[in-house]
């Protein structure tokens, strides 16, 4: 029966690979006890932890989180980097603290599911950073929607002159407009002038010597 220990810490280890978002490892024969503390101090920096693991505990491990294609990996000296975060930072950072201790061989890891031999490990850290391709990705965008912006603003402010104008061409013809029936109120009287002729007809009519006529 296994004893109490051993259970503990498999059971802690599953439940790291589990929880992990890539678990990077390397072997570290030869390196000093004060060099894998600088390593750790570098590699919690990025998020990660890093720890020696006993292959015999992290092979039952690894086949209780369904990794055990990570089986293989685990022979001779083992430390497993558990990512929590960006992959692609701690792979960096875990190939600058290997080029400074090389007693600290990558090995492989597994990330997305997929197991990474040594060398796929090692090209992840030449990956740019998710915030560099952000970066780049948001300056490839902003190109065009300026270039868009640019297009679309011409016709509308060629629209907004447009109406404009017409507005202030209809304020200027509205006054001649209600103008003209006023001039129109002068001739409305001429008809009046016949009435004052009928008028003209019912008065005597006075004959050359100042007498006045009869009327017809």
């Amino acid at each position: 029966m296994p004893k109490p220990q051993k259970v503990a810490a498999v059971k802690e280890l599953r439940e790291k690979l589990e929880s992990s978002d890539a678990a990077l490892l390397a072997e570290f024969t030869g390196l000093k006890v004060g060099e894998m503390m600088q390593v750790r101090r570098s590699l919690a920096d990025a998020g990660t932890e890093f720890g020696v693991v006993k292959n015999t505990l992290g092979r039952i491990a690894a086949t209780e989180a369904n990794m055990g294609d990570l089986i293989p990996l685990l022979r001779g000296s083992t430390a497993i980097a558990f990512v929590r975060g960006d992959a692609v930072l701690a792979a960096k950072s875990l190939d600058e603290v290997a080029k400074k201790y090389p007693a600290l061989v990558v090995k492989g890891g597994i990330l997305g599911g997929k197991v990474l031999d040594a060398g796929q490990t090692k090209a992840l850290a030449s990956v740019e950073s998710r915030e560099v391709l952000l970066a780049k990705l948001a300056g490839m965008l902003v190109s065009p929607i300026q270039k868009m912006g640019s297009l679309l603003y011409a016709p509308l402010g060629n629209l907004g002159n447009a109406l404009y104008a017409l507005q202030q061409q209809r304020g200027s013809e509205a006054p001649a407009e209600a103008a003209a029936p006023e001039a129109a109120a002068p001739e409305a009287a001429a008809p009046e002038a016949p009435a004052e002729a009928a008028a003209s007809d019912d008065t005597p009519i006075e004959n050359s010597s100042g007498d006045a006529g009869t009327e017809v």
